[in-house]
C-alpha cells in the first residue's frame, strides 16, 4: 500500500465527500468525517492496515463548486500540510448550468474549471507524495442526456490533468457507468449524484484502487 505510517490524507470536495462532515475540515471521533466514501476509505485503511496509523481529514463542503474548493484551498488543504491530496470537484460547476441556467454567474464553464483544478494541483504538487484526482460524474448511462454530457466534458478535463501532472486518476464517471449497466442508478441515488452507501463503496473501491491496496493483507 502506498501510504505509511502517520501520512495525512487531506479530501477535498463538495457535497459527495462532505456527507455531513464537520464543516470546513471533518476529522477524528463520532461523525466529524461524515458518512462519504472518505468515511469507508477511513474504515477500511484501519480494518485491513490497523499497523498503518493513517490521518484521514475530510475537507469536503456541500456545493461547493471548483471556484468555491479554491477560495478556501489554501486554508483547507494546503495550510494543513497533507501527505496526500484529493480532490473530487466539478458536479456542482455543471449542475448549475441546469438547474440555475438564468443565473450564469453561478456557473463554472469549462475553460474556467480547468484552470481551478490546475491551480489546485499546482498549490501543492512539490509539496506532497502524490495528488488523486477523482472525476465528477452524473449517473446517467446514456451519454446522449444533455447534463451527462457536459459532465463528460469536466471529467475528461480531469483525465487530461492527471496525466499531465502525474497524478493518481480516480474515474468516477467510468466506474457509475459500468454498474448502471446492471443496476438502474436509482438503487444508488434517487438525483443521479449523491450517492448512497452502496454508491459510497464502489467508491471507495475505486479509489483504493490506485492505493495499491491489499485485501488479503493480515496486519503484520
Amino acid at each position: 500500500m502506498i501510504f505509511q505510517d502517520m501520512d495525512r490524507i487531506v479530501f477535498a470536495g463538495d457535497s459527495v465527500t462532505d456527507m455531513g462532515s464537520q464543516n470546513p475540515v471533518g476529522e477524528g471521533l463520532f461523525d466529524n468525517v461524515g458518512r462519504s466514501y472518505v468515511r469507508i476509505i477511513e474504515n477500511m485503511l484501519a480494518a485491513y492496515y490497523p499497523e498503518v496509523r493513517v490521518r484521514v481529514t475530510n475537507s469536503g463542503v456541500g456545493g461547493n463548486t471548483s471556484r468555491d474548493l479554491l477560495a478556501r484551498y489554501e486554508r483547507d488543504v494546503v495550510n494543513l500540510d497533507p501527505d496526500w491530496v484529493s480532490i473530487c470537484i466539478g458536479i456542482n460547476d455543471v449542475w448549475r448550468q441546469f438547474d440555475s441556467p438564468a443565473i450564469p454567474s453561478a456557473w463554472v464553464l469549462p475553460e474556467e474549471y480547468r484552470e481551478n483544478v490546475e491551480k489546485m494541483i499546482l498549490a501543492v504538487k512539490d509539496k506532497v507524495k502524490g495528488i488523486f484526482i477523482l472525476t465528477p460524474y452524473y449517473m446517467e448511462p446514456n451519454r446522449e442526456d444533455f447534463m451527462r454530457a457536459r459532465m463528460d466534458e469536466y471529467a475528461a478535463i480531469c483525465r487530461e490533468l492527471a496525466e499531465q501532472y502525474g497524478c493518481r486518476l480516480v474515474d468516477f464517471q467510468v466506474m457509475y457507468e459500468d454498474y448502471c449497466k446492471i443496476r438502474h442508478s436509482s438503487y444508488i441515488a434517487w438525483d443521479r449524484v449523491h450517492p448512497n452507501q452502496v454508491g459510497a463503496t464502489l467508491m471507495t473501491r475505486e479509489f483504493l484502487k490506485q492505493c495499491e491496496f491489499d485485501y488479503d493483507h493480515n496486519g503484520q
